[in-house]
């Protein structure tokens, strides 16, 4: 049987090519979290560009080639329509800026560094949300189906529009209850039944993986609200128009009767 024997030098020596070649981080991908219209910067992690290098940014399955450093000379791509002029590139480092970044502009981004050492693979993945909108709060004692004690009211908060979020009710800083919504969702609401008198801190929060809006909960304002106008007088106007109604006829006889008698 024929044995091989590999010194340790050249099993180190071996594995050093191989991460030279494929990358020591060629599976990690690091994800990365933007709002709509912000801009994102995707590092190189690199010094200085030497004269050599080569630096190549590509983007989504079908890696198109988006930009360039080749012999410290930058190349952006002109003909690559998706991006405009969103992109910019830095020099020294070869890191990747994307200005008014918009949702379309999620996805997979590859970063190929080639140097005298070797080559070296990053990915990036970017997801893009849409900006967040501020949780609205209004008094849903009136269209609740189980009406609430007249000492309790029921409110409402809701966000609209809204795709990978979650939205929630605190007291204080504890979290009183919560949903989240991963698909675009039209209309996100979350009810809560507070007391008329509570003096607690309430609080309905919208929020995603970077960023949140907050409304606090005003009970005097929200739950205390004054009854239009058209409720009181309504039931004034038609009382009144039934006793005009009854003098009228009252009236109508009376001057009938009187004309029978002359």
């Amino acid at each position: 049987m024929l044995k091989i024997y590999i010194s340790k030098a050249t099993l180190c020596l071996f594995l050093s090519l191989i991460r030279g070649v494929f990358g020591a981080d060629a599976d990690e991908v690091k994800s990365v979290s933007v709002t709509e219209r912000d801009f994102v910067t995707l590092n190189t992690d690199v010094t200085e560009v030497q004269k050599t290098d080569q630096i190549l940014w590509m983007f989504g399955p079908q890696e198109t080639r988006i930009a360039e450093i080749h012999k410290q000379s930058i190349d952006m791509f002109d003909s690559n329509e998706t991006f405009g002029d969103r992109l910019k590139m830095n020099r020294q480092t070869g890191s990747l800026t994307i200005t008014d970044i918009t949702t379309e502009l999620s996805g997979l981004y590859k970063l190929t560094i080639i140097t005298s050492g070797g080559t070296t693979y990053k990915r990036f993945s970017v997801t893009v949300y849409a900006p967040l909108p501020v949780p609205v709060i209004s008094n849903n004692t009136l269209s609740s189906q189980k009406p609430s004690p007249d000492s309790r009211c029921s409110v409402l908060c809701s966000v609209l529009n809204v795709s990978a979020v979650s939205l929630s009710w605190y007291k204080g800083n504890s979290v009183l209850s919560s949903i989240s919504v991963s698909d675009l969702s039209i209309r996100l609401s979350l009810p809560l039944e507070v007391e008329d008198q509570d003096n607690n801190t309430y609080s309905c929060v919208v929020n995603n993986t970077i960023t949140n809006h907050t409304t606090h909960l005003d009970i005097s304002q929200t739950c205390h609200t004054k009854t239009p106008p058209a409720a009181i007088f309504l039931p004034l106007l038609i009382s009144a128009l039934v006793l005009a109604g009854l003098a009228a006829a009252m009236y109508f006889l009376y001057k009938k009767h009187k004309e029978k008698k002359s």
